[in-house]
């Protein structure tokens, strides 16, 4: 789906791949599903079968039946029914009346002159390439069709829709806004449909992302432990980037249009950040990896070295500026941290105990906090 191969793209916390290259993407909102073909049922025509009301021969007849009615034409061509006259037994009650053989009758009225929108005389056919040299894209897209004029609620009024590869439709004569979506990337063309079937390619003008990241050393970090999201790449008037796909799992293709976007992976929930700009190019998978310089910490309070965890502790890591950058309750307590330095503090019961400890990049630890020489909570405050 890549025909232009593949690079990767190492990224540290230091070096960051930056490009002066943008993006621009395409959109279109959709508005409703389309109508569908078809037209109102309709009943029998009238007059079949039945006697006139009043005229001659309109009542009952000597012998207790209605007249024959006169054969006259039916639609296309077929006779119109006629009720047979009926007969009486020599007691003067009526005999049954013979079954009736119907001629078919069409279950729909005429065609209406105005056509369901989705389906009318035009047929265009759909395609979409990634790069002009690239082929036709199989499968993944998701097509839909607008009209170019909005609606009263403000949106273009959706036409038809279809998911797969190259599609056709049926289509009014008439302009229309057809957008095409392959993941995140897409491309919006206006069309022209006629009497004349013919054929429309768009061309995306995409490419693929894949992320990783991995600690100091080359270190593997799990998984579930590391999210992306993926921003544009210029700020808006707020000063903030607008945020295209949050909470990208590693490893994942993402289908981008060309261009230079501003990743952010997070490894753990609390600092361990990193920020990189990436240049998407079309018709290539683009590999990136970012390198944390972190470290996953274990904390417990102990009244000796290697001892037991203290249960029921309440736990807050400061920052090297004294601000909080975590709090968790109970024996243990498990977080990722950015490398530098921090200051943990315990409170059990009434008494408050703390640590000072650095956190080394790629090295995962176990930090005690002896529970001795406490402070009393309230001390030294004048209550």
């Amino acid at each position: 789906m890549f025909p232009g191969g593949f690079h990767r793209i190492a990224i540290s916390a230091a070096a960051a791949v930056f490009a002066a290259a943008s993006a621009t993407c395409a959109y279109a909102q959709a508005g409703g599903p389309p109508g569908g073909p078809g037209g109102p049922p309709g009943g029998p025509p009238p007059g079949i079968g039945a006697p006139p009301e009043g005229g001659p021969g309109a009542g009952p007849q000597p012998g207790g039946g209605f007249p024959a009615a006169p054969a006259q034409p039916g639609r296309g061509g077929d006779p119109v029914l006629v009720l047979p006259k009926a007969t009486t037994d020599k007691f003067g009650n009526p005999l049954p009346e013979p079954s009736l053989n119907l001629p078919p009758i069409t279950g729909y009225a005429p065609s209406s002159p105005s056509r369901q929108l989705a389906v009318g005389d035009g047929e265009i056919t759909l395609s979409a390439m990634m790069t002009t040299e690239s082929g036709e894209i199989s499968r993944g897209l998701v097509w839909r069709v607008f009209r170019p004029e909005a609606g009263e609620d403000g949106k273009l009024p959706l036409v038809a829709s279809a998911q797969g590869g190259t599609t056709v439709f049926q289509l009014e004569p008439g302009s229309y806004l057809v957008h095409a979506a392959f993941g995140r990337a897409g491309a919006t063309k206006r069309v022209t449909v006629g009497r004349e079937p013919h054929n429309e390619s768009l061309v995306l003008d995409a490419g693929g992302l894949k992320l990783d990241a991995i600690l100091s050393g080359g270190v593997r970090i799990p998984a579930g432990k590391l999210r992306f999201s993926i921003y544009e790449e210029t700020a808006d008037a707020r000063g903030e980037r607008p945020l295209i796909i949050p909470d990208v799992n590693p490893n994942t293709v993402v289908r981008l249009n060309a261009g230079t976007y501003h990743v952010v992976s997070t490894y753990g929930s609390v600092n361990a950040v990193i920020r990189a700009d990436i240049r998407v190019e079309a018709g290539k998978l683009t590999e990136a990896t970012v390198e944390h310089r972190a470290a996953e910490l274990t904390m417990k309070l102990v009244r000796e070295e290697g001892g037991e965890a203290i249960a029921d502790t309440a736990w807050s890591v400061l920052g090297e500026s004294g601000d909080i950058v975590r709090e968790s309750v109970g024996a243990f307590a498990s977080m990722v941290l950015a490398e530098g330095d921090y200051t943990i503090v315990a409170k059990n019961r009434d008494r408050v105990y703390q640590r000072d400890f650095t956190v080394v990049a790629g090295r995962n630890q176990d930090v005690e906090v002896m529970a001795q020489n406490g402070t009393v909570v309230g001390e030294g405050s004048g209550d």
